[in-house]
């Protein structure tokens, strides 16, 4: 599934931090509380649940999206596939992109839906 882009020169005009990780590194595990989305730089992250890959995520990709919506522990766990650079997104700066740039918001929304519907077809197949 192909996301939108995120526009990173507005994610900079509002002072966006950075993380990098190394190829391995663990990013957030399934279980964990989380209070952040990210949006990837660069590099590529896979998205693991029970231990099996189910999607593979790269620059301009977003993940940990529920976080931000619902405040629940993360449902999967993520990790670094190639050393990568991604950019949290905690509530008062996703707040602030939806002001900036109201897209960011129906981008996420997106991701969202998506990713609905392809667990929804998991579970009838």
């Amino acid at each position: 599934m192909k996301q939108p882009i995120i526009d990173f020169e507005v994610l900079s005009r509002v002072g966006a931090d950075r993380r990098s990780f190394k190829a391995g590194d663990v990013i957030f595990k399934a279980g964990e509380l989380g209070s952040e989305l990210f949006v990837i730089r660069d590099g590529t992250v896979s998205v693991q649940v029970g231990g099996r890959t189910v999607e593979t995520l790269g620059s301009s990709e977003i993940f940990g999206e529920m976080a931000i919506v619902d405040g629940k522990p993360r449902s999967a766990t993520v990790v670094a596939e190639t050393d990568c650079v991604v950019v949290p997104v905690g509530e008062k700066l996703f707040l602030l992109m939806v002001r900036e740039a109201p897209f960011f918001a129906l981008a996420v929304m997106r991701v969202l839906a998506t990713r609905l519907r392809a667990a929804n077809e998991a579970t009838t197949r």
